[in-house]
């Protein structure tokens, strides 16, 4: 049913996405599906912002992510399991939707934290996901 499945982790909140990657996982094995984990580094927004950061901050910053994308799934998902390794810059649900196309999920996978207040008024990433993707999107509750 599903080929190519992307799953899309917060490296910041790292202990939060543990159902989300079982979930994943589940799905790759039951239906020898590709797997292709995403996480995004947000980019500065406004080019004043970025002008107090030092020179080679966001590639470095890239770099770290990738490193600690690569020790994530080293730790959490089986070596018999192929991986694809996708380290996205910019805006995170946009990311990880520009993610699904480019790799051609049929299916994302990600966690969602317990809604905060301004999580109503703004939409979390997650919501905004859901409301954007060309696929199915699978919302796995911490």
């Amino acid at each position: 049913m599903y080929k190519d499945i992307l799953l899309a982790v917060d490296l910041g909140h790292a202990e939060a996405q543990g159902n989300a990657v079982s979930t994943a996982l589940e799905y790759a094995k039951a239906f020898g599906a590709r797997l292709h984990v995403i996480t995004v580094v947000p980019d500065f927004g406004m080019s004043i912002v970025g002008s107090f950061f030092p020179s080679g901050y966001e590639q470095k910053a890239l770099e770290q992510a990738r490193a600690a994308l690569h020790a994530f799934t080293a730790e959490r998902i089986p070596a018999d399991l192929q991986v694809q390794h996708i380290v996205g810059h910019g805006t995170i649900y946009q990311e990880i939707l520009r993610g699904a196309e480019t790799v051609g999920a049929d299916l994302i996978v990600m966690a969602s934290h317990r809604p905060e207040l301004e999580d109503y008024l703004l939409g979390p990433n997650a919501a905004r996901v859901v409301r954007h993707a060309a696929t199915s999107v699978l919302v796995v509750r911490a």
